[in-house]
């Protein structure tokens, strides 16, 4: 009986490694626009004129992003290689011999010597063979590849949240897509140069300072490239 039971357990404990748990992965979540406030509409004042000296710049300029609430488009193209290789090669060959040759300038030397009678005729003499002897060779060599390549082309709209006294844009910017219960988000936050921004109001991430960017899903799919509660544990103490 406690045999069937012992079975039962370990059935269980295989079929559970088999199977995925939700985890809270810490990413980053979407950027959400600031709600809008609902104001009362106010009657301007007839300022006596057609022209508004406040939007006198509009007359002048096109419509690349250059104040705080403005959106402009962020082409996403990243493309990245690398490869790494390292190799070493070590060898050490040591040897040490430890022998008497002579002790008190005497080739002999023993108890009689010492104590002027030797009936044992204990002559203590000092050879060639070494007392201690040792050698110690040790080799060791290592080689190790990596290589990683990643490719991201995506545009997404970001949104200048703050001017900075140099002229510096600071831009955050989100998109969810969400198909067949798998999520889709890409974030993007940078600092960009109004001189780089196109005459069609976009900039690449390439010419972003300080630029973040994270592309993950969340859904069945991400859940699936996950191993088990179980085998995760086990890769985890398993000391081989």
């Amino acid at each position: 009986m406690n045999k069937q039971i012992f079975i039962a357990l370990l059935c269980c404990l295989v079929l559970a490694a088999c199977t995925q748990t939700k985890q809270n992965v810490q990413t980053t979540p979407v950027i959400a626009p600031p709600p809008a406030e609902d104001l009362e509409p106010s009657v301007a004042e007839n300022p006596g004129s057609l022209f508004n000296p406040g939007n006198a710049g509009y007359l002048f300029e096109d419509n690349r992003a250059r104040r705080v609430g403005d959106i402009v488009l962020v082409n996403v193209v990243e493309n990245s290689t690398s490869e790494l290789k390292a190799e070493t090669n070590t060898e050490k060959d040591s040897t040490m011999n430890l022998g008497v040759q002579s002790a008190f300038l005497r080739k002999t030397i023993g108890v009689g010597e010492l104590m002027g009678v030797d009936p044992l005729n204990m002559k203590g003499n000092v050879g060639e063979a070494p007392i201690v002897q040792f050698n110690n060779n040790s080799k060791f060599e290592s080689e190790g590849d990596t290589s990683r390549t990643a490719n991201v082309s995506a545009t997404v709209g970001a949104r200048v949240v703050k001017v900075l006294p140099g002229g510096l844009m600071q831009v955050e910017g989100g998109r969810e897509v969400r198909i067949n219960e798998e999520t889709q988000i890409l974030v993007v936050r940078g600092l960009v140069r109004p001189r780089d921004i196109g005459p069609d109001n976009s900039v690449l991430s390439t010419q972003l300072a300080d630029a973040f960017i994270e592309y993950y899903g969340k859904g069945v799919i991400s859940d699936k490239q996950k191993p088990g509660w179980l085998t995760r544990i086990i890769d985890n103490v398993w000391p081989f």
